[in-house]
């Protein structure tokens, strides 16, 4: 009877003890679940924290093949700019952005894959913007859209054409009335009348409103294919049949007339900032055939770019329309400012001289 009375003692403490190790490895893991539940939800939340998707600039690229002034952007876009600008570029077909082509990683495989060949005063100009718009929309966060030249340079830090270029809600679209080069062709009218038709830089900075627009735009871009071409120049005669008279051809220049005209068509010039953030020079006297005169801006080459140069750009702070007898004070964030934030045409060597300077403040 003894031994049956012990024997049950130490089955029941047994089963103690069991139960007493279950409870412990149970509340064990219970704690250990929910440590890792706090660390997982900590991890979660510091990434989102780090990575704060801002509205992004899109820089649209438009380039012969390669980009010559890599380098220099390549040091613009390394400082202030994470996060906050995408790139595109559009080149001739077939051409790669690889480490044979370019220099900064930035432009590593940053082409567009359905490029087309460009002509200079083609609608094929106005074609590759659009298919850079295309492209570029794609991405939710870009939320402003800068067409780029191939010659063109950064005049400022990123963090400086950043906050300049997102501090307004409108689009810097240089455009004014064409009441003088007689481009319009009045075979336009009446789906572009003579009223609604403009002039202006190619070298748009856009909202994604307007960059839209310029995409789905099926009514103003058929009409530019078929009435605003380039006048016919005896080195081109091999291209096309020679003109009967030359003297009553329109020379319409696509780019220089596309987006302004779209955008005054569909009423939404209230939106925009009546002036192009990229400065050229027209040097009227560089050509002796007075018909061509201001048909290309000036070039600077490594003797032209000096302190002096870049410091008359930034220093101007209006711009006259003739044409308009207008005046357009340059202002940001509803105060006085310089104009310009780009400027072209510079080619390599003048580049790499400035970018041995502190003359663009970069960094």
């Amino acid at each position: 009877m003894k031994r049956a009375t012990k024997s049950q003692f130490k089955w029941k403490r047994k089963a103690f003890a069991s139960v007493l190790m279950c409870l412990c490895f149970g509340t064990l893991v219970l704690l250990m679940h929910t440590h890792y539940s706090r660390i997982m939800t900590l991890a979660s939340i510091r990434p989102q924290m780090n990575t704060i998707q801002r509205p992004k600039i899109a820089f649209l690229f438009i380039a012969r093949n390669r980009l010559p002034l890599d380098m220099l952007w390549d040091v613009f876009f390394q400082v202030g700019g994470e996060g906050k600008f995408s790139i595109y570029v559009h080149s001739m077909p077939g051409f790669l952005f690889n480490k044979v082509t370019t220099r900064s990683g930035f432009f590593l495989n940053r082409q567009v894959n359905d490029s087309i060949q460009v002509d200079w005063g083609e609608a094929t100009m106005i074609e590759a913007e659009r298919i850079l718009l295309k492209h570029a929309l794609e991405d939710p966060l870009n939320q402003r859209f800068a067409f780029v030249s191939d010659s063109c340079i950064p005049l400022y830090s990123f963090k400086y054409i950043y906050d300049y270029v997102m501090s307004t809600r409108t689009s810097f679209v240089d455009s004014f009335a064409d009441t003088k080069d007689g481009r319009y062709n009045p075979k336009m009218d009446p789906i572009i009348p003579v009223q609604n038709w403009r002039k202006g830089s190619q070298w748009a900075v856009l909202t994604r409103k307007h960059a839209e627009v310029v995409v789905k735009d099926n009514t103003v871009f058929p009409m530019f294919q078929l009435y605003c071409k380039r006048k016919s120049l005896p080195e081109f005669w091999r291209d096309r049949p020679v003109p009967a008279d030359t003297s009553k051809e329109h020379n319409c220049i696509p780019d220089e007339h596309y987006v302004q005209t779209l955008l005054a068509q569909e009423g939404l010039e209230g939106e925009i900032t009546r002036r192009s953030l990229t400065h050229s020079s027209w040097d009227l006297t560089s050509t002796r055939d007075r018909e061509r005169r201001g048909w290309h801006p000036m070039t600077y080459k490594y003797s032209d770019a000096t302190p002096m140069l870049i410091k008359s750009i930034k220093d101007i702070d209006n711009i006259y329309y003739e044409t308009e007898y207008r005046r357009e004070w340059c202002s940001s964030k509803g105060k006085p400012s310089l104009c310009f934030l780009f400027a072209r045409k510079f080619t390599r060597p003048a580049a790499l001289r400035l970018l041995n300077t502190t003359t663009l403040e970069l960094r």
